[in-house]
């Protein structure tokens, strides 16, 4: 932060210490720092983007180690049991051969199934506790897959209206509105302002059925009644153009001072009820 600071102070000391032809300062249309703002986000995009890899490689890294150390594990605690099994099997075959309860065949066959049966109990229960560890490492995975998932499409959604903003043409706009619901289909944002661009080029049916979706999905966004207002306007219907424009002001009370600058509310303006929405200077 403290580089673009220094960047955006060094832009501002007069052109007069550089150049003996002074350049007047009132003759720049725009900041001189807007590129490097742009370049200083496009940075931390950048950072937040390695910070996710290197994490998804040190989870990976984790979920190895964790598998191979409770294989390990599993391993030396069967082979240890497996050994004291056998020395107790020993110690017991002497014992009964010495005091003659049964032959040494059916000794021998008795802890055979009482070891494999023991066997199969260790078993089971560590390929259990694996299958425990195996589902949480997934869902973890999923979990960062997914958020890596959202960075990326976030990035790019912002990328895009960067891009819309410096587009001239509505045609232009509306193809990147198009790349941006490509992306995230629920965005009423770039439903709205696709609206917008589709006025402006004459499309109104369609621009009221895009206002129309953008508040089926979210009933409280101001924009989305004013655009919805915008079309109603156009197509001469005055009283469903008034309802959406007071739904708007309700919801937003900043639009107010935009009611005589919307161009497409000049059909409104010897409308009564329209002159009472608009603020008293």
């Amino acid at each position: 932060m403290s580089k673009l600071f220094f960047s955006i102070l060094l832009l501002t000391i007069p052109f007069t210490l550089f150049s003996n032809d002074p350049i007047k300062l009132d003759s720049v249309d725009q900041p001189l720092f807007k590129p490097l703002i742009e370049r200083y986000i496009l940075d931390e995009i950048k950072s937040l983007r390695q910070e996710n890899q290197s994490l998804k490689a040190e989870v990976t890294k984790q979920v190895a180690e964790a598998k191979v150390e409770s294989s390990d594990r599993a391993i030396n605690y069967t082979t240890s049991t497996i050994n004291n099994i056998f020395y107790i099997i020993t110690a017991a075959a002497s014992l009964l051969v010495l005091l003659g309860w049964r032959s040494l065949n059916d000794i021998k066959k008795s802890l055979k199934i009482d070891m494999a049966k023991k066997i199969q109990t260790l078993t089971s229960d560590y390929e259990s506790r694996l299958q425990q560890v195996e589902v949480k490492m997934t869902e973890r995975s999923k979990v960062i897959i997914e958020t890596q998932k959202n960075i990326t499409d976030t990035n790019s959604i912002h990328s895009l209206w960067m891009r819309a903003g410096l587009e001239k043409s509505d045609e232009e706009k509306i193809s990147v509105y198009d790349e941006i619901l490509n992306i995230k289909p629920d965005d009423i944002e770039a439903m709205t302002y696709k609206a917008d661009a589709l006025l402006e080029i004459g499309e109104v049916r369609w621009a009221l059925d895009l206002a129309n979706h953008a508040i089926d999905h979210d009933n409280e966004y101001a924009l989305a009644y004013w655009q919805r207002a915008c079309a109603y306007s156009k197509m001469d219907k005055q009283a469903e153009a008034l309802k959406d424009i007071k739904k708007a002001l309700e919801l937003s009370d900043a639009l107010e001072e935009e009611l005589l600058k919307e161009k497409h509310f000049e059909n409104l303006h010897t409308n009564r009820s329209f002159k009472l929405l608009v603020p008293k200077t």
